[in-house]
């Protein structure tokens, strides 16, 4: 595990010096329409005297929207050097800290919700859920976006080791099978778990075309069969 830990901290360093959100497509526009509808589905259920966990923050982008809500959030990450450029626009509700997600240095039972945007298949999921269960309030929940494993890109990106090298991912890092994962939630303790495919907007979609994809894609969301096929995959549960 250890390793697994020091190679995500040297993948940070990679994103610190070249610019995470330009890796990860955020800073497109396309990238930004994905962004902002990622930001909606992990903090509309946020309210003001929440107490917030947010995992695997990087530099912060979500962190600055989440405290937006007013809750009280705790960002965290492995990574020193993401979290130092986070830690230069902080706002007045939030703290920054470097956190291990398998062994969370939290008491039981003090958070209201967890969150996070493509974090957990940086993980070693099975344990990472029975910590983050552990630092949850009863009926507390937690909200996640993560890469969906049916979809052919994401596929070939998580499993095919050098076009994995050119797209910038971390060596262990994966993606996710809806059932399975539904399954390993419910096996942790967590109940009325809901995973939804989503996203059929690639971030490099010409500006002209955005408005059209992105409205083919939310009907393509709807559609059996085909929606299993979509990016992502919006995950939800309670404790």
């Amino acid at each position: 595990m250890q390793d697994r830990i020091s190679r995500e901290i040297q993948h940070g360093r990679v994103l610190a010096k070249h610019g995470a959100g330009e890796i990860w497509n955020w800073e497109s526009p396309a990238g930004k329409v994905r962004w902002a509808r990622r930001l909606k589905m992990l903090s509309s259920h946020l309210k003001p005297g929440m107490t917030v966990l947010e995992l695997g923050c990087g530099t912060g982008s979500f962190t600055r929207g989440l405290a937006r809500s007013r809750a009280d959030i705790i960002a965290i990450d492995v990574s020193p050097e993401l979290l130092e450029i986070a830690k230069t626009n902080c706002p007045s509700n939030v703290r920054y800290q470097i956190q291990n997600a398998y062994a969370l240095s939290y008491s039981e039972g003090v958070f209201d919700s967890v969150v996070g945007s493509s974090v957990l298949h940086h993980l070693e999921i099975e344990k990472a859920l029975r910590d983050i269960y552990r630092v949850l309030k009863p009926a507390g929940t937690i909200y996640f976006t993560e890469p969906n494993m049916l979809n052919p890109q994401i596929a070939m990106q998580k499993n095919i080791p050098w076009i994995k090298r050119k797209l910038g991912d971390s060596p262990d890092e994966t993606a996710f099978f809806r059932w399975p994962l539904r399954r390993l939630l419910e096996q942790t303790g967590y109940r009325d778990v809901r995973i939804d495919p989503f996203d059929f907007l690639h971030p490099k979609t010409p500006v002209a075309l955005i408005d059209r994809v992105n409205a083919l894609g939310r009907f393509l969301e709807k559609v059996p069969v085909i929606s299993e096929f979509a990016g992502s995959l919006y995950i939800r549960a309670i404790k």
